[in-house]
């Protein structure tokens, strides 16, 4: 459940998805610029890209959602600008992504046909 309007920064740089709320905090500080704390959902991806962590402050802690597919990969979203590090996305662009709308196999899928011996 993610509150309408809140702002959602995605890091295009993969980062360690074995770093914890104080890591991420300070790569959110460094990539975006925004204080963790700020309200603001960041967004980080692991280098294969099946997996990310969101994190976030509800008010009373800091929260850590994690999320790994079970296959394909997610695809990030284009930056708008060249050496960009961070691209900014709706709420609706990140549910959809978080529902899986926004995932591509990481292998194409063709039809089989039967083999005729």
């Amino acid at each position: 459940m993610i509150p309408q309007g809140v702002q959602v920064f995605v890091a295009l740089d993969p980062v360690d998805l074995r770093c914890s709320f104080d890591r991420l905090a300070g790569i959110a500080q460094e990539q975006v610029g925004y204080e963790a704390r700020s309200g603001a959902l960041f967004v980080f991806y692991g280098r294969r890209r099946d997996a990310l962590k969101v994190l976030f402050f509800d008010g009373s802690g800091m929260c850590i959602f994690y999320k790994r597919l079970d296959r394909g990969t997610f695809r990030l979203p284009e930056a708008m600008t060249e050496g960009a590090r961070h691209v900014e996305v709706d709420d609706a662009t990140l549910d959809a992504l978080l529902d899986g709308v926004q995932v591509e196999s990481s292998t194409p899928v063709r039809a089989r046909r039967p083999r005729l011996h």
